[in-house]
């Protein structure tokens, strides 16, 4: 390691090997230096102090004494922390506690990360790292990462938006937030409520009012959307967190209202690509580009690892936008937007969203067969990555959250996804996720939980079955 902060005094009375001995001391004690570090050697702090050998020896020869430090031969000298007290007579050692199971997890919005192909993503990062470096930051977006996005979103989403329509973001809920700074002081945008709390305290951290909006079977409630709004954000291709998507007629209803109003629609197409035996309505963005702001993100697709989305916005606010990133050094980085045109360009993103759409059908299906099968009902369009199961009411959802953890179960409750009083349509329920776990895990976990669901507001306790991680 680099010469540790040492500070001799050559005027004091004490020898500078004491000194030296007392701050590499204070240093791992305090750490600055941790137990395994390699210290200089003798000769190295020696000229780097400007003092002899014979004072780095000495201080080294203490240390090593002391218990400190450790000398290995032809490796040199490591930090090993102080000898406890009384070591040669130390006490039996405790009984190490139980382990505790590791927690199926259950909550959604991770990704799938057993079908991301190992080498794939390997050679994508290296196909990154062939690109040179930058000179100077890009407050839109790299042109590799727009070509391929505007392909992605025509291909599996129908959006006909050019590369240059295309930002790249730090994710959606960053997103979220560069819009909202962009809004006039005092705006009001509207949100689903239960809806996307990272979206919600995106907002709220700009400085706008978030305005709770109810959704339904049908999703939004666009006519219960009040007046006076500068935005509206909304997940339309599949509601976050209840699974539904926008009827046709309230997308109409939407963009009117938007155009006649002024609003924007921050469309959230989180995980658009997920669907399975039902065919996507048209977005937001190709019924209305000049109102709609469509956002998307890789971390549900791919991994949160890349810290990347897009935004496809009407050009006035593009160039807002860009502006604003300018003006305050703010931009995505790169790095994930190289990494994922790569995974484009050598065909293995594609090969992912196959093998990840087959995948997750069948964990769908598995999930509400066991449910089913205990007479538990799903609700939600067969899309995405997480199902909502309806409960009775706030009581329930709370014993069945506590029992499922008791079990080993991470699992999430519609109360968590609320803005504003639970007022709005369903009063409780589960969040299901089934991307997370192994699928192994997810099977073990799946008969428990039906099993509480089942028994609805008398959960059974763990007793002999034991936690599922066991």
């Amino acid at each position: 390691m680099d010469v540790p902060p040492v500070v001799l005094d050559r005027a004091a009375a004490r020898p500078l090997a004491v000194q030296l001995a007392d701050g590499l001391r204070s240093a791992a004690s305090g750490g600055v230096l941790r137990p395994g570090d390699r210290l200089p050697s003798t000769r190295e702090l020696a000229t780097a102090l400007r003092v002899s050998r014979t004072v780095t020896a000495a201080a080294y020869d203490q240390l090593v004494a002391e218990g400190w430090a450790e000398g290995r031969r032809g490796a040199g000298t490591f930090v090993v922390g102080p000898a406890p007290a009384g070591a040669a007579a130390a006490a039996p050692r405790a009984a190490a506690p139980a382990a505790v199971p590791t927690a199926v997890d259950l909550r959604a919005g991770s990704p799938c990360l057993e079908v991301l192909d190992p080498a794939a993503w390997r050679r994508a990062w290296r196909a990154a790292g062939d690109r040179p470096p930058d000179g100077k930051p890009e407050p839109t977006a790299d042109a590799a990462f727009q070509a391929v996005v505007a392909e992605h979103l025509l291909r599996h989403r129908g959006l006909p938006a050019g590369p240059e329509t295309v930002l790249a973001t730090a994710g959606t809920s960053a997103a979220v937030a560069e819009v909202a700074r962009l809004l006039p002081p005092g705006a009001r945008v509207g949100v689903e409520d239960p809806g996307y709390q990272r979206a919600v305290g995106a907002l709220r951290a700009a400085g706008v009012e978030v305005v709770p909006c109810p959704v339904d079977d049908g999703g939004l409630v666009v006519e219960a959307v009040p007046p006076g709004l500068a935005a509206v954000y909304c997940t339309p291709a599949h509601q976050w967190p209840l699974g539904r998507r926008l009827s046709a007629s309230r997308r109409v209803a939407l963009v009117t209202r938007a155009r006649d109003e002024g609003w924007l629609v921050l469309e959230d197409d989180y995980d658009g690509e997920l669907r399975y035996d039902v065919a996507p309505l048209p977005l937001l963005a190709a019924l209305a580009p000049d109102v709609v702001v469509h956002l998307g993100t890789s971390s549900k697709i791919v991994s949160p690892t890349l810290g990347v989305g897009w935004l496809v916005a009407p050009a006035p606010l593009r160039s807002a936008l860009a502006a604003a990133r300018t003006a305050t050094g703010t931009r995505p980085p790169r790095a994930g937007q190289r990494v994922l045109a790569a995974l484009a360009a050598s065909g293995d993103l594609a090969r992912h969203l196959r093998r990840l759409r087959r995948e997750l059908a069948l964990r769908r299906a598995l999930v509400v067969g066991e449910l089913a099968a205990a007479g538990v009902r799903v609700a939600g369009d067969p899309a995405g990555a997480h199902v909502f199961v309806p409960l009775p009411d706030h009581d329930t959802e709370a014993a069945v959250l506590a029992a499922a953890a008791a079990h080993g179960i991470a699992v999430d409750g519609l109360a968590r996804h609320r803005t504003g009083p639970a007022a709005h349509a369903p009063a409780a329920g589960l969040v299901l996720g089934f991307a997370a776990p192994p699928r192994a895990d997810l099977e073990r976990a799946l008969p428990v939980l039906a099993g509480l669901l089942r028994d609805g507001d008398r959960p059974a306790s763990p007793g002999g079955d034991g936690p599922v991680g066991s």
